[in-house]
């Protein structure tokens, strides 16, 4: 989506009033007085904060009276917007007539111009948005609760946003870069809030010039205010990232209009129409915001710009200033402008070719911040290219569509490069994590509209418009006039025909589908599964909401969202689906709140078998046995992979299943790791990003990993299918931890050619998030991706569906168990090594002689295997005997044995002592002799 920006509403403040040369001591007005002298004019609170014009909080008042006041016993006292404790600042000193008086308080961390200087200071932070301010005739505390704006005392009072207490009804919210201020005049007081203030740039100790539009230019000799000032924008831009200005106040900047936004966030773009050439480093081109109010200028106007530097970040959810990976944006912001001319030719765009921009999109550096470099260097990487140029008009003609054009964002994505990195449908793919397609280009018409063109369509024609940079897709065109799009006939994929013998499996992300979904919604994902995927046998669904949608209700079923599926595919002329899940704990799954997204399985009892086996709930663990017939069994059938881990916390569970097909088993477990979210933007400051998301996947990885193995541990040749939304790359650590880099197993996306590895288009880039994963043993397959919704402007859902076709392999041959003893001739009252082959997996057997008669245990691992010493009593006659082993199912092996005499008695110290001390079966007794033959 678009970049939001910041919307401020500027004012004109003027101030008129005679003087009379008089102080006179302030009265003492009864709650808002509309006769009051003083009042507060402004209130900002954002002093500091990301693109904060200034760096302290202030509080502003206004003498509108014709005397001036003595306010060394006053103060202004501050509470948050349901606070009853109020903080507060004295004040000293008089207020002239018409003259503003000027409250410094809390200092923010910039980058940020200091105030004028204040009339008083304190240290009070004001909230940026929502809050209370009171103006006291005493210097005493206020102490009226939550209802201070009728207490004695109180000659004015401000409360703005969400304040629980304010005259009339509340101001507007505040914000980073709004105040909030008196308005028409910084004089008007009819005692309510609402209608006394209203939002503006910052004007502290003025009012508001944004909108004035300037001095009269057209008068002979010129004012000084419409001559050039000392600094050119390329100044003002300066060599690096961010601008040597920033935080300053800059005078007289010239420069021509290029193109105006009307809209948040308001402004106009100018460039010097003639900049230093050799100074390439130096953008000529910069934004002057204007706030709320819409730009007086227009294209061609030769204007002077005043104002303060600001290096402005567009935040993430979650971002400070320290810590957004967003590139800065160097503005002129509190602009007086000037128009000295108009009708001037504007300055001539750059035309971007396919060799214009460097094939590296990241520059690397020390310190992995870019705006560390200065200078850029434009011919290096694509990023420093774009700053150089950030703010200047470029233009590009005839460009391939790699991204669709979306009306919900305004946002479409080309490719200056048509022939780097292109997918066979007309994207363009990321192969690694430095590989980003460094011709990739967001182009956002200032008109918020886009053409609805799907990737391999042409936007023909020149497209034209001023540098600027995106949250979603970096450094962007911000297009005057976008060109028309030729549609070059994109088709949704469609997987090959399977063959009777070959098992299908899908997956698909339905994309938080919900009951009050559109039956639009259901009939398109119907329609993809049955023509598309052609109804493969078993799906895994990601993204299956609860009954109640998004609602936070504490439901957690899902009935009526899989019977909405199940019965569109119908409709569509598929098969009546069948499908098994486990519900979540509630909100404890991730994903939209209160949705309970979950993976499912929808399968078709037609073609495979599925029996329900336990009980399962969501938080029983499904472990792996060796079967009767010598495949792995799941202890329940469907159950979750280790849900109570703590690498799935606010993520989904994998869900495994066991199917057959033809007499043959299939082991399915549909996956959806946790999202990306959380990691630093792959087109910002900081190169390579951090990935902290990662860190959660690859423990999922490895927790899924060990799954496989158990499965594998029992039949290498087990038919084991691991699908789903793994949220990763291909060449990730989290896909290749779980497969072992391939040792273990084959992540197919790998099987298909470089440029056709995606299933998912992203900020213009076609990548991988969405796998299908089989055991390295199962080698008769197929596979498709199938692009249907990924890469056109009208999608179902937002990724592409995969499909599976595999001949299943048949079951390891069962070798029959085995048990081996040592030594096979052993003496009475001694001890004979048992061990076993071939047994059921983790199961407790019993070992006796003759089948009769004390028996010891021997606990099997994974593989089927164990041992035990067992003990051969001493009454026991010579000659051949039995060890017999046997399973809980029945399984059983023998082995023989040759019992011997038992030792003689031997003499120690006058008495007779036996070597076969008496001990319980199959447990050796301190110091007896090991089982390595007979030891007598």
């Amino acid at each position: 989506m678009s970049t939001l920006r910041r919307v401020v509403v500027a004012m004109t403040s003027t101030a008129a009033l005679a003087a009379t040369g008089l102080v006179a001591v302030a009265p003492l007005a009864q709650a808002v007085d509309p006769t009051s002298a003083v009042v507060i004019s402004e209130v900002y609170g954002g002093g500091g904060n990301s693109g904060a014009p200034y760096l302290f909080d202030f509080i502003e008042l206004y003498n509108k009276g014709t005397s001036p006041v003595d306010l060394s016993s006053w103060s202004v006292q501050y509470a948050s917007s349901t606070g009853t404790t109020y903080a507060k600042t004295d004040l000293t000193g008089t207020v002239a007539p018409g003259a503003f008086y000027l409250v410094q308080e809390a200092k923010g961390t910039g980058p940020a111009a200091a105030l004028p200087t204040p009339d008083a200071t304190g240290t009070i932070n004001l909230s940026g948005t929502n809050g209370k301010v009171a103006l006291v005739s005493s210097q005493t505390a206020l102490t009226c609760g939550s209802t201070c704006s009728p207490a004695p005392g109180v000659v004015d009072f401000v409360g703005f946003g969400t304040a629980d207490d304010h005259p009339g009804a509340a101001a507007p919210a505040a914000s980073n870069v709004q105040s909030v201020q008196r308005t028409p005049t910084s004089g008007t007081n009819t005692g309510s809030n609402a209608a006394d203030f209203a939002l503006g740039a910052p004007t502290p100790k003025a009012g508001p010039t944004v909108g004035s539009g300037g001095p009269a230019c057209d008068a002979t000799p010129l004012p000084p205010e419409c001559t050039a000032g000392p600094e050119s924008i390329q100044d003002v831009q300066g060599d690096g990232f961010l601008s040597p200005d920033r935080g300053k106040a800059v005078d007289r900047v010239p420069g021509v209009v290029t193109a105006l936004s009307t809209a948040s966030p308001r402004g106009f773009w100018m460039q010097d129409p003639t900049p230093v050439t050799t100074r390439t480093s130096a953008s000529a081109g910069i934004f002057v915001f204007t706030g709320a109010a819409a730009p007086t200028v227009a294209a061609g106007d030769a204007v002077v710009v005043s104002g303060t530097v600001s290096d402005y970040y567009a935040f993430a959810s979650g971002d400070t200033l320290s810590t957004t990976a967003s590139l800065s944006v160097t503005e002129i912001t509190s602009p007086t402008v000037a128009t000295v001319s108009s009708g001037n030719l504007v300055p001539t765009a750059l035309p971007i070719l396919p060799t214009t921009v460097p094939d590296l999109y990241a520059p690397v550096t020390a310190t992995g911040n870019v705006e560390s470099i200065s200078p850029v260097d434009p011919s290096d990487s694509a990023l420093e290219f774009w700053e150089a140029h950030e703010g200047m008009l470029v233009s590009v003609t005839d460009v391939p569509v790699v991204g669709p054009g979306k009306s919900q964002y305004g946002e479409i994505y080309v490719t200056t490069k048509p022939g780097d990195k292109r997918t066979p449908r007309g994207g363009t793919y990321l192969p690694s994590y430095v590989g980003t397609p460094s011709g990739r280009l967001l182009v956002s018409p200032l008109t918020g509209t886009v053409p609805p063109a799907n990737v391999g369509d042409t936007l023909t024609g020149t497209t034209t418009g001023p540098v600027d940079w995106s949250l979603f897709g970096g450094y962007d065109l911000r297009a005057t006039a976008t060109a028309t799009v030729q549609d070059n006939g994109l088709q949704p994929g469609v997987a090959a025909t399977p063959a009777a013998d070959q098992l299908t499996v899908g997956t698909y992300n339905v994309e938080n589908l919900a009951p009050s979904d559109p039956d639009t919604k259901y009939s398109r994902l119907a329609d993809g599964i049955v023509t598309s995927l052609k109804s493969p046998d078993v799906i895994a669904v990601e993204e299956i909401q609860d009954n109640s949608g998004a609602t936070d209700d504490g439901t957690v079923a899902a009935d009526v969202t899989l019977g909405k599926l199940v019965s569109a595919i119908t409709a569509a002329g598929g098969p009546t689906y069948e499908y098994t899940e486990i519900d979540p704990v509630n909100d404890q799954d991730g994903g939209q709140p209160g949705g309970n997204i979950r993976s499912v399985f929808l399968y078709n009892p037609a073609r495979v078998g599925f029996t329900p086996r336990g009980n399962p709930t969501s938080t029983d663990a499904v472990s792996v046995t060796r079967g009767t017939d010598g495949t792995p069994t799941l202890s329940t059938n469907p159950g979750r992979v280790d849900p109570t881990n703590a690498a799935w916390a606010s993520s989904r569970k994998p869900l495994a299943a066991e199917f057959t097909f033809q007499g043959r088993k299939a082991i399915v477990v549909a996956n959806h790791f946790n999202s990306k979210g959380g990691d630093q933007n792959a087109d910002g400051r900081f190169q390579q990003p951090t990935r902290s998301s990662e860190v959660q996947r690859t423990k999922q990885a490895v927790v899924l990993n060990a799954f496989a193995k158990d499965v594998l541990g029992v039949d290498t040749a087990a038919n084991l299918v691991l699908a789903g939304d793994f949220n990763d790359y291909q060449f990730s650590a989290p896909v290749t931890t779980l497969t072992d880099h391939g040792a273990t197993l084959t992540d197919l996306i790998n099987t298909l050619p470089v440029n056709e590895r995606y299933t998912y288009v992203y900020n213009g880039v076609s990548q991988v998030l969405d796998h299908i994963i089989v055991a390295k043993g199962l080698t008769d397959v197929e596979y498709d991706v199938v692009h249907l919704n990924s890469e056109f402007a009208d999608q179902a859902s937002d990724h592409d569906p995969q499909v599976l076709r595999a001949r299943l392999n048949a079951p390891t041959p069962v070798a029959p168990p085995t048990v081996r003893v040592a030594p096979v001739r052993q003496n009475a009252g001694q001890y004979v090594r048992v061990r076993v082959t071939g047994f059921p997996t983790q199961d407790r057997l019993s070992v006796t002689l003759d089948g009769k008669g004390p028996s010891a245990t021997i606990r099997t691992f994974k593989a089927g295997v164990g041992a035990t010493s067992f003990f051969i009593p001493v009454a026991t006659a010579k000659g051949d005997h039995t060890i017999v082993v046997r399973a809980g199912d029945g399984t059983s092996a023998t082995a023989r044995v040759k019992v011997l005499a038992p030792c003689p008695a031997v003499t120690a110290g006058g008495s007779l002592l036996s070597r076969a001390v008496a001990a319980p079966v199959g447990v050796a007794p301190a110091g007896a002799l090991t089982a390595s033959g007979p030891v007598c």
